[in-house]
């Protein structure tokens, strides 16, 4: 016999009282009266940003703005000019280390929570985890009430069959109980919506 089997034997014989599954046909899951607000709260709220752009505004110029001291821009997307590194167009991702700000799109943002779905798009997808600072590019009509309705609807990229759910940047205190941004990813994240 596994450990693993004797273990779990070891619990079933234990269970004093047992309950039935609870009915979650038809769970909707939380609905909010006002999913942007929610979501550019939630977003600030888990150490990120989330700002909408304005009719007229540039969204090179706002994120210059927001990034005024990034130099090593990596992106893929046609509308981003300020971009001096295609992720797409180099031969090994170790050539995105060192990038000051990955900008790329995400496709569904998530208002229970300040994710957003991020199917991947790019030929390395290290950019979404080895840039110092993300910026994510979103359609603010594309964001849902919660999980539930965003599972319903994501889909993975047909040609790479990857995609990441990005919620504020990466931070971790496991550390001696200190908090440490960029542990993992990013050490700030910014949605941009338009």
């Amino acid at each position: 016999m596994e450990s693993k089997d004797f273990i779990l034997g070891n619990i079933k014989k234990n269970i004093k009282k047992s309950y039935e599954m609870p009915d979650i046909e038809g769970f909707k899951g939380i609905k909010y009266p006002d999913k942007l607000k929610q979501f550019i709260e939630i977003s600030k709220g888990v150490g990120g940003n989330a700002v909408v752009l304005q009719n007229g505004e540039n969204l090179n110029d706002v994120i210059k703005k927001l990034y005024p001291e990034a130099k090593n821009i990596a992106s893929n997307l046609p509308q981003i000019t300020i971009a001096n590194l295609s992720p797409d167009k180099i031969s090994d991702p170790n050539e995105l280390n060192g990038v000051d700000l990955g900008i790329v799109a995400g496709e569904l943002g998530v208002a229970e929570n300040g994710c957003v779905w991020i199917p991947q798009n790019v030929k390395y997808k290290a950019i979404y985890f080895v840039s110092e600072y993300l910026v994510i590019v979103l359609d603010k009509n594309k964001i849902v009430n919660n999980m539930h309705e965003a599972y319903a609807k994501i889909k993975f990229s047909e040609k790479y069959g990857f995609g990441v759910f990005i919620s504020g940047p990466s931070k971790t205190a496991d550390i001696e109980q200190s908090l440490v941004m960029g542990a993992h990813g990013a050490k700030g994240v910014t949605v941009v919506l338009f």
